[in-house]
This record gives C-alpha cells, structure tokens and sequence, in this order.
C-alpha cells in the first residue's frame, strides 16, 4: 500500500469498533474516513488519516448525552521497532507495524478516535455549577466546654 500510494475512502460502522464503543453513551453512527498511503523524500513509510465521525457521549456536567462532531488529522510513519520512533521526521506519529510489516486500517482509526476523546466530556453550552455555601459554615465553630473543667476546679480545692 506504501509502494503503490494508495488512497482508500469509506465509511466504518462505531459499532465495529469495540474499543471506541465501550467509550460512548451509543454505537450508532459511522465514521468517514480517507486514508492515503505513501512515502516521503526520506523513504519514510506514512498513512495520513483523515476521519469526521459524530460520536455520542455523556455530558459529566449534567449528565445528558450529546453528539460531539469529531475531526482528525493525523500522519503517522510506520516502524517497525520501538528504537526507529527517534528517526521520525517531526509532525509524524510512530505507529508499529505488526510481525507480518502490515497495519489494520480498521484499528488504526479506531485508536485516533480514541485519542480524540476528551478526557472530561462537556457538552457545549452548559454552565458550570458554582456551589455557594451557607453563612454559617464560614463562621468557626463556638469551642466546646471541655468536660473535666469540673474535676480541675475539684482538684485545685482539695489542695488548698
């Protein structure tokens, strides 16, 4: 595919993808993809992906779902082992190819719109809760009488 520079379109099903699914309120939905294989001057091997999906999460604001509108654009250069990610060209993102040197373009969309996610969904729009507290929680406590103040006053009598 890197050789040939091809150019591959479609769409993938959510629900065809496991991972991404376990992360959203509902797998319905797809996600339009272009991915075009090639290589740089440098011989470096590369798929950029480019993906719009609209993927449905739980507000943990106020707890609604909603339809995030989700687009990526990623580059990333193939490796065949760990100690190659270092000769990256910049902008690239290593991603290791498998022991036969071929990559699962299914799972490779599925990781990016992984890493799309927001780590702390919120809805637009919402308002954050502003907690305001009561006026007597600011105020300190009055001190409580210390129970043996009694057997003190008993005790400086009897040395007298």
């Amino acid at each position: 595919m890197v050789s040939a520079g091809r150019v591959f379109e479609g769409w993938l099903n959510v629900a065809a993808m496991p991972r991404l699914a376990a992360a959203l309120v509902s797998d319905s939905g797809r996600c339009r993809y272009v991915a075009v294989f090639g290589r740089d001057a440098l011989g470096t091997g590369f798929v950029e992906l480019q993906l719009e999906a609209e993927l449905e999460l739980l507000c943990q604001r106020s707890l609604e779902p909603f339809v995030l509108p989700v687009q990526v654009f990623q580059r990333l250069g193939f490796i065949s082992d760990e100690a190659q990610e270092a000769a990256l060209p910049e902008g690239y993102e290593p991603t290791l190819l498998d022991a036969e040197g071929g990559v699962r373009l299914a799972e490779l969309i599925e990781d990016e719109l992984l890493l799309a996610l927001p780590g702390y969904p919120v809805k637009p729009g919402t308002d954050p809760l502003e907690a305001t507290w009561p006026a007597e929680a600011e105020q300190e406590p009055e001190p409580t009488p210390n129970p043996f103040a009694a057997l003190g006053s008993l005790k400086r009598k009897t040395r007298q």
